[in-house]
């Protein structure tokens, strides 16, 4: 195995567009996901660097909940940066829509990883609405935990940076993710090992309400 050397932030930016390129960059524009939640794990310790991007919501054609996982870094331990593991969450699908007509039957708990967790829907509701309520109370349940993170990236890698909201570059096919001020914060911190270098200046646009497009396909 090669050694990994310190990064750059130039070096970041290459690696963050290559997956651009192939479609593997996180992007809450997606057609086939109903965005419900987000977050960005940033790790490093000056030479190894890693950030995982979770993308959680509803794919209707997968029939479930997912947490897709976009796996970043000099040191991870799967074959190439890009998508990581896709992590469904709800295991009672068949009780909360029976019929795949992706809505909610009403009156039935949403189990997730073994946990009934009530909803505050009424039968027939849009299941992406059921499953963006369950946000916040329970996003630590949705979201991926330390053994599911450490799939991919190195466990014992300190954390320098968690956000749960960012500005999300909106036009992934027309300008590279170099070129976003969110993106350059993050490679900065991850090559300097600074959390205080991430000062954005844009607001925060991850929440599901600024993609209306979004899981429409």
């Amino acid at each position: 195995m090669t050694t990994p050397t310190a990064p750059t932030t130039a070096s970041i930016l290459e690696q963050f567009d290559l997956c651009a390129d192939t479609a593997e960059f996180p992007d809450l524009q997606n057609g086939y996901y109903y965005p419900v939640d987000t977050r960005i794990h940033l790790v490093g310790d000056g030479t190894r660097w890693a950030m995982v991007a979770e993308l959680l919501g509803y794919n209707p054609r997968a029939g479930n909940l997912t947490d897709v996982l976009h796996c970043f870094g000099n040191c991870l331990t799967r074959d190439k940066p890009g998508f990581g593991d896709f992590l469904d969450r709800v295991d009672n699908m068949d009780d909360i829509d029976p019929d795949g007509d992706e809505v909610y039957a009403g009156e039935v708990p949403v189990v997730v990883r073994g946990t009934p967790l009530t909803v505050d829907a009424d039968a027939g509701a849009p299941l992406e609405d059921v499953f963006r309520g369950l946000v916040p109370a329970h996003r630590e349940l949705l979201l991926a935990d330390a053994a599911e993170l450490g799939s991919a990236v190195p466990s014992d890698l300190p954390v320098l940076l968690c956000l749960d909201e960012w500005n999300q570059p909106e036009h992934l096919g027309d300008v590279m993710p170099s070129g976003h001020e969110t993106v350059r914060l993050i490679a900065e911190v991850l090559s300097s090992g600074d959390p205080d270098r991430y000062r954005p200046t844009l607001p925060a646009n991850t929440h599901w309400s600024h993609w209306p497009d979004a899981g429409t396909l």
